[in-house]
């Protein structure tokens, strides 16, 4: 969350790469930043071109202080149960209008997107509102994206688009819930907004396979993401067994065959472990476009990470201190997630343990039926009381992290939460951050700009 954010993929766009924006979260996102005195009237500005003015000029109107917050809470927005509201299908549609506009102003190079499939709640309006600011590509990992091409096309064609909602408690045959979004209804049927290229996120031959084949429309390439990666993880295939600590072990079997998704006939890139010169290199060898790099920009000065924390990361690889762990309770998607080691962090146990359980984003929720048959919504990372009385099964809250709250702080917007606890961070990096520290200098300070110079083979070192 906002860790690659606008900055950080203007940077590396207008470089001549494809700087990829994040977009989960960005409704939060935008309105801490408001609330926060909107340094430099950059969200302020990008609104006020947005096409929906009325719903531009009330979100700035209710979360904008221009003197901050002076270490008061923020102001939340509502969560989300069942269908949205206009305004919080408004607010989702700003902010990532607002994003892409901003990482598009200065250039003319590509620009993308990346979504969560797991987060369907706020997929639509996203995709739609990053269309209307002109995104070019859209990723999405975290599951199986076969209805995203689809909907691509009928938001670019100003149609209604539907997206299945994945509840879990349906009966045999019971047909899933729909989401929609109708351009006309908000008053922008003359819009025709282009269709960005779709990349979904894949980790076998055989996910490539589907997509190519069986997905609701065109896809454009992959994205070949392996187990080294940051963030979630896909889990080992097969029988799933693990190491003394307690990571999930993966084999020969969760290697990707690039050959077979080579003959799939479309473009791919290599994501996790490549993020290198010699990685850039296999990549290409094996008949990749390129790779895409996660981990190396997450600590260049552009990145939304919290500056103190970056550093201390930093500093700490430099000091051969720093451990990266396939964490397969962390995530309270039940998806295997890397976890970066940092004292302070929800990471280390005492944090975790100190902190008091809330939900109140509530991105990461499963959606469930009810045995009145209306759908609930529970997290196994809220509070426990909370979480069984809604169904939930009290061994499956064991380790299970807010991170909906943690990365929210650690992109430098933690929550004052009741009694004024403030929120912890979380440090999700790719196995190739324990190797940033031999790149570095004495400064541990690196651009954007300099990270590519290093990934081309133009440097040796980041600083």
């Amino acid at each position: 969350m906002a860790i690659s954010n606008w900055r950080l993929a203007r940077a590396v766009s207008s470089l001549g790469q494809l700087g990829v924006v994040s977009g989960t979260g960005l409704d939060t996102v935008l309105v801490r930043r408001l609330q926060d005195g909107d340094p430099g009237g950059h969200v302020r500005r990008a609104a006020s071109t947005f096409p929906l003015q009325d719903i531009a000029r009330d979100v700035v109107s209710r979360y904008y202080r221009p003197e901050g917050r002076g270490g008061l809470p923020y102001k939340r927005l509502p969560v989300r149960f069942g269908g949205a509201t206009p305004f919080q299908r408004g607010v989702t549609m700003l902010a990532n209008f607002v994003e892409i506009r901003l990482a598009k102003e200065g250039h003319s190079n590509p620009v993308g997107l990346n979504l969560l499939t797991k987060v369907q709640s706020h997929t639509l309006e996203s995709l739609y509102g990053a269309m209307l600011a002109g995104v070019d590509v859209v990723l999405m990992g975290a599951g199986i994206p076969r209805e995203i091409p689809k909907i691509l096309d009928q938001l670019a064609a100003g149609v209604r688009a539907s997206l299945r909602f994945d509840v879990t408690g349906l009966a045999a045959g019971e047909p899933s819930p729909q989401l929609h979004l109708d351009p006309s209804e908000m008053g922008l049927e003359h819009f025709d907004p282009p269709r960005p290229r779709f990349y979904p996120i894949v980790a076998s031959s055989l996910l490539a396979n589907i997509m190519a084949k069986k997905a609701s429309g065109s896809i454009e390439g992959f994205i070949v993401e392996g187990p080294t990666a940051g963030g979630h993880n896909a889990p080992p295939r097969g029988e799933v067994h693990f190491d003394p600590s307690g990571q999930p072990i993966y084999t020969e079997r969760d290697i990707v065959d690039l050959q077979a998704i080579g003959s799939l006939g479309l473009p791919f890139w290599v994501a996790g472990g490549s993020g290198s010169p010699q990685g850039l290199l296999d990549a290409e060898a094996a008949g990749a476009s390129g790779i895409q790099v996660g981990t190396i920009f997450a600590y260049c000065e552009e990145s939304g990470m919290q500056p103190d924390l970056r550093r201390q990361v930093l500093e700490a690889s430099q000091a051969g201190q720093l451990n990266v762990r396939t964490d397969p309770l962390a995530s309270p998607t039940g998806f295997p997630f890397k976890v970066t080691n940092v004292e302070g962090t929800i990471s280390e146990r005492r944090e975790y343990e100190d902190r008091t359980r809330v939900c109140d984003l509530g991105y990461l929720r499963e959606v469930y039926k009810k045995t009145d048959g209306g759908l609930g919504y529970r997290c196994a990372a809220e509070p426990l009381s909370a979480y069984t009385s809604k169904g939930g099964k009290l061994e499956d809250t064991v380790g299970r992290k807010c991170l909906c709250n943690a990365l929210m702080a650690s992109a430098g917007q933690p929550q004052v939460q009741r009694g004024g606890e403030l929120e912890r961070p979380i440090v999700t990096s790719g196995d190739d951050v324990t190797r940033l520290g031999s790149l570095l200098g004495k400064e541990w300070r690196y651009s954007a700009a300099r990270a590519l110079d290093y990934l081309l083979g133009r440097q040796q070192s980041l600083t």
